[in-house]
């Protein structure tokens, strides 16, 4: 683990865009990192390639599946809070366990939450994704959702995605700083 010493005065937030499959992880961050400017990493392609191959498979990932996974997805965190640089992820971070990899003092949550239905409703409409719907229920039953005491945004699913993107950059606030020249808000 880095240590945290070296960050700039000036640090912008890392948002990890969380959710069980077919929440709207990927739209949602693409407007959001749209609007702001912010690098974009889509979590789902840093999987190896055995563990997509599980999942195609219709095998739901274990703990041990998840780990090598989830510390290439705190490397790109690491890298953008350590450089003072914003960003925002895709990842599933079902568990608190795997948040707590994830976590740092300039990474904020965005819980993507919905009913089981809404997520049905999504992932039957879903095109070239390795994740088949047949998993949903494994991810809800594994979703824990951020507790008080985590640094997160939760925001219902029933929006369309402007809205929600735009309600995730209001919650922001104080955190959110323009970069690079861009303005705050659009």
């Amino acid at each position: 683990m880095s240590t945290r010493e070296h960050i700039p005065e000036t640090t912008f937030p890392v948002l990890v865009v969380m959710g069980v499959s077919g929440s709207g992880k990927s739209t949602i961050a693409g407007v959001i990192a749209g609007a702001l400017g912010w690098d974009l990493q889509e979590g789902d392609t840093l999987h190896p390639p055995a563990s997509v191959a599980k999942m195609e498979s219709g095998q739901p990932l274990t703990d041990e599946d998840r780990w090598p996974w989830l510390e290439r997805i705190a490397e790109w965190i690491r890298e953008h809070t350590d450089n003072g640089l914003p960003g925002i992820i895709t990842c599933s971070a079902l568990k608190r366990s795997y948040r707590d990899v994830l976590r740092g003092d300039h990474v904020v949550f965005v819980h993507l939450n919905g009913t089981r239905e809404q997520i049905a409703g999504r992932l039957t409409t879903r095109l070239d994704h390795f994740m088949p719907a047949s998993l949903l229920d494994t991810q809800i039953a594994t979703l824990e959702p951020p507790d008080p005491d985590e640094d997160a945004i939760v925001v219902d699913v029933g929006d369309p995605p402007s809205q929600l993107a735009a309600e995730i950059i209001a919650q922001l606030g104080p955190r959110r700083r323009s970069h690079g020249g861009r303005a705050e808000t659009r």
